[in-house]
């Protein structure tokens, strides 16, 4: 039922309720920017560098995941032939729009999820300050896309270092993709380099296509089964997990041509001992 206003209200408590408004309205954009897990990089130096890393050359089309103020896209539009922006956050998409209103800056705006846009159909690069609550999302986007040639994506340090090795352990998505696409954490970003600050500092993830893969696209298949069935199997090794569907013998001279101890765990496998098994294996 609703609440009438009491007739007797001071003007004092008409300016609270106004004041609250004012706060709500703050309120919603603070937890539309959580929602929407925006942080954005205020840091002109830090966003120059991350476009550096990427390698970003004249010729280059690069699609921007996340732009949200442009801090990133002020280095890219110049750098680049042509940038596209996805911007899911539509106040934001509106202003970069007007912005980069004019066709030769070479940036076209788009609003809408980077995960359901269709990958050009020529080569290209993704950069961007993502989303972390869509990192995996996102990841995965850029691992199918037939034309990327590169992505650069600022994202939680902790996801990056579990990507790329850097504590002694490989992840299964890395060892799967390892033949055709190589992982390298290329930096940090302090924290307060983005506003609002989040809790934990970022990291810069670049992904490359290998221009000769370490194992053929016409073997893929077999290579992704050999990797499942490792991190997939039973008594946490390699050799264990392995000699489920491979002789015993043979699985031991694959990993001592692959520099691996009989009770290595699967995770300290490291992607370049993988191919080599997978290449004694499949002979």
């Amino acid at each position: 039922m609703a609440r009438r206003t009491p007739r007797n209200q001071s003007s004092a408590s008409r300016n609270d309720r106004s004041g609250n408004r004012s706060d709500n309205r703050s309120n919603h954009r603070s937890g539309n920017r959580r929602r929407l897990s925006q942080n954005f990089l205020n840091d002109p130096g830090t966003a120059r560098w991350v476009v550096r890393l990427a390698g970003v050359a004249p010729e280059d089309l690069v699609v921007e995941v996340g732009p949200g103020d442009g801090a990133i896209t002020r280095f890219l539009a110049p750098a680049a032939r042509k940038v596209v922006a996805h911007e899911l956050d539509p106040r934001l998409a509106a202003r970069l729009a007007d912005r980069y209103r004019d066709p030769a800056l070479g940036v076209r705006v788009v609003h809408g999820d980077f995960t359901r846009a269709r990958p050009p159909r020529e080569p290209f690069a993704v950069v961007g300050n993502i989303p972390y609550s869509r990192t995996a999302d996102i990841v995965r986007w850029c691992l199918e896309a037939p034309e990327l040639t590169s992505a650069t994506l600022v994202t939680q340090l902790e996801y990056a270092r579990k990507r790329t090795g850097v504590y002694g352990r490989w992840s299964r998505l890395t060892v799967l993709t390892w033949p055709w696409w190589s992982w390298r954490l290329a930096g940090r970003i302090s924290r307060d380099r983005f506003r609002p600050v989040p809790r934990v500092d970022a990291g810069v993830l670049v992904l490359r296509r290998r221009t000769e893969p370490l194992v053929p696209r016409a073997r893929g298949g077999e290579y992704r089964r050999m990797v499942e069935l490792g991190f997939g199997g039973v008594g946490g090794s390699l050799s264990a997990s392995l000699c489920r569907a491979y002789p015993a013998a043979r699985v031991a001279a694959a990993l001592r041509e692959a520099g691996i101890a009989p009770d290595t765990p699967v995770g300290l496998v490291a992607p370049d001992q993988w191919v080599a098994v997978f290449r004694f294996l499949a002979g």
